[in-house]
């Protein structure tokens, strides 16, 4: 758990001064799907780019 306060720390200390709230979510948002997204890819779990094109457009 420190891990994650220490990085969002970093992560608030690379912003702005003038930073909203709105800001600093959206900044911890997308780096949680990022992450999420690379776990994903480490494991497998992934859909190739065809696959992703017959499933949208059948």
């Amino acid at each position: 758990m420190q891990i994650a306060k220490e990085e969002a720390r970093k992560l608030i200390d690379k912003l702005p001064e003038q930073a909203t709230w709105d800001d600093i979510m959206y900044e911890f948002y997308v780096r949680k799907k990022l992450e999420t997204a690379l776990k994903a890819a480490e494991e497998g779990r992934v859909v190739s780019h065809e696959e992703v094109k017959k499933r949208f457009l059948s």
